[in-house]
């Protein structure tokens, strides 16, 4: 017959801070009969009566909460565990055990499996399980450290650990939170490693010769010797110097061979590596294949020792005999100690004379300058012969021009006129042969620059022509051709008689001889020139008229006219006969006919039968 089921109000707040307070009535503002008072209130009502006596009690303040992560930081669990893991393809191991550190952390109770690194293991080590919350089962749950323990299999991720101990750290933290921890076990370690770490048991059967203190003896110590291979009797052979070297620690020999500068060989210092080389054979068959096989002690009787090397003697080392001939002061040294030999004279290497093999030079055969081709038999890179160079510019763009004829029993070459140009500056020679009208011969260069030799003149005394060779009328050879000098610029005498002291008296007259006539007739005809009552002035005046009224012939050929003129004077006086030029002029298709060319004709003539066509040729230009 209830019908009010209200509850009292219980919660309440002040200063804004929410709190509990015991209900007033009961359910549906009923009465309560149980005591009103709380736990609190109680205990203050019970210690009134100490209050009375003593005073107010100062309350101790309330302890202060930390957290976990604060409480348990940087506190881990190590446990030491391993595992067991197959080798299925091993004929030497057929299960391997791999030890691991379990670390269990407490600020957020997650756990991480490290095995420790291991040089050259080729296993992936190091961090196996990343730390993590791991989990225990397929329900959610996750490890905690109330379910580790010394003695027990753990699985994770399908791998399970056995742990068999813990550090002092983690057995005090499981001991003091009431956990009782079980003894711990022996780490297992792998067979394998263990069987690999074991040394190779060697059976030796010790010898009567102790090794090992030769080898502490005299170890670093080597005997050196000086010695020389005689290959004199082989073709190309020689004496070639070597350096024998013997090991005192453990009786081994090694030949290096001693190189030198620009000697031609390939640097292979070594003949005969380190290694004991054989004295004396045991007496084998003849069918025994000593070649292919590596000597043993049971094929070699006797070593070489320290005493098969002296001095003055010779060795023969594996078919190669070697002469000694000193030794280094250290060797001199252990000698004189150990075998009381005091003789280390050296002996004296006489190295066989070298024949002289004289340098023939080989003919000269025609191409390029001689001392130039010279240079060929004198070294594998020829240099260019040195140069007069205070002769090239003292004498620059001077040349001497001489013409010369041809000497042949063909009549056609004897016609051919030559100029030869003789360069001061290198004592070069150049002939050129003026081109001729319908002559069937076709003129240009004849010889290019290049130094003639004298008939007679070998390779080792060379002589070439000079300018005092080249007199009027003298005959010089060209390669096989004979060429006889007629004629020669007046540039040759001048220069001549501006150096006389260089020049034979001989030469020099000759070329005075020759020009006496031309001079003659030039002083001549200056002195009729007057006489005939014209001045140069009217001369030019002429010739220029000429000019203008033979522009209207344009048939003639100045060039061609100038040659012919030039080819009819045989001596080069610049003088023709009258009969002669106006028979030149009328071949030539010259109009002596018409007045104004005539009247040139008439001012150029040199007495009654003489004409000066040097004058007259002014009126046809080049």
């Amino acid at each position: 017959q209830k019908t009010s089921f209200h509850r009292s109000q219980t919660l309440g707040y002040k200063n804004g801070f929410a709190f509990s307070r015991l209900p007033t009535v009961g359910i549906g503002g009923e009465r309560l009969y149980v005591n009103q008072l709380s736990q609190a209130e109680l205990d203050e009502l019970a210690n009134k009566r100490p209050t009375l006596t003593y005073g107010q009690a100062k309350q101790a303040p309330p302890s202060g909460f930390i957290p976990a992560h604060v409480a348990f930081d940087k506190k881990i669990l190590k446990f030491d565990a391993y595992f067991q893991e197959d080798v299925p393809l091993s004929a030497e191991e057929h299960y391997r055990i791999r030890q691991v550190g379990i670390y269990y952390y407490l600020e957020d109770d997650s756990m991480s499996v490290i095995e420790p690194v291991v040089q050259n293991s080729g296993l992936p080590q190091g961090k196996l399980i990343r730390r993590h919350r791991v989990p225990k089962n397929d329900h959610g749950d996750h490890y905690h450290w109330k379910d580790l323990n010394r003695g027990m299999n753990i699985t994770m991720y399908g791998r399970t650990y056995r742990i068999v101990d813990c550090d002092p750290f983690t057995q005090v933290f499981l001991e003091s939170q009431g956990i009782e921890l079980n003894p711990p076990e022996k780490m297992i370690f792998d067979p394998y490693t263990e069987l690999r770490r074991m040394p190779v048991r060697k059976y030796i059967t010790p010898s009567d010769f102790d090794q090992l203190k030769q080898f502490l003896t005299y170890d670093k110590q080597v005997l050196r010797f000086y010695a020389t291979w005689d290959d004199t009797d082989n073709m190309f052979g020689e004496n070639r110097p070597y350096i024998i070297h013997y090991y005192l620690a453990d009786d081994t020999v090694e030949v290096r061979e001693v190189y030198k500068k620009n000697d031609g060989r390939d640097p292979f210092p070594i003949l005969i590596k380190r290694q004991r080389l054989p004295k004396t054979f045991v007496d084998k068959k003849k069918t025994f294949p000593s070649c292919v096989l590596e000597i043993s002690d049971q094929e070699v009787l006797e070593w070489y020792t320290a005493k098969d090397f002296a001095v003055g003697k010779s060795t023969t080392l594996l078919g190669r005999t070697f002469f000694i001939y000193d030794c280094d002061e250290f060797t001199r040294n252990f000698y004189r100690d150990k075998f009381g030999i005091t003789d280390f004279q050296p002996v004296e290497i006489k190295k066989k004379p070298l024949e002289e093999v004289p340098q023939v030079i080989p003919p000269y055969n025609g191409f390029g300058i001689l001392e130039d081709s010279l240079q060929n038999c004198f070294s594998l890179l020829p240099k260019p012969p040195r140069k007069d160079v205070i002769k090239i510019l003292e004498n620059d763009h001077k040349v001497l021009r001489y013409q010369v004829s041809l000497e042949s029993p063909n009549p056609e070459d004897r016609k051919r006129r030559f100029i030869l140009s003789y360069f001061l500056s290198n004592d070069m020679i150049s002939i050129y042969e003026p081109p001729v009208r319908n002559s069937g011969i076709i003129g240009g260069r004849y010889l290019g620059k290049t130094r003639v030799a004298k008939p007679g003149s070998t390779t080792e005394n060379a002589t070439y022509y000079e300018p005092s060779d080249l007199t009027i009328g003298s005959t010089i050879e060209v390669f096989g051709h004979r060429f006889v000098i007629t004629d020669a610029d007046e540039y040759v005498l001048n220069y001549m008689e501006s150096n006389a002291e260089s020049f034979p008296a001989a030469t020099l007259q000759s070329l005075r001889d020759h020009f006496r006539p031309r001079q003659v007739v030039k002083e001549t005809a200056k002195s009729d020139i007057p006489m005939l009552g014209t001045s140069k002035q009217e001369l030019d005046e002429l010739i220029v008229q000429v000019q203008e009224e033979l522009k209207l012939h344009k048939y003639l050929n100045n060039k061609n006219i100038r040659e012919a003129f030039l080819q009819c004077d045989k001596d080069g006086s610049g003088i023709l006969d009258k009969a002669k030029f106006l028979a030149l002029c009328d071949s030539l298709s010259v109009p002596t006919n018409t007045f104004l060319v005539n009247k040139l004709i008439d001012l150029c003539s040199c007495g009654e039968d003489k004409i000066n066509y040097h004058d007259f040729l002014r009126a046809f230009p080049s």
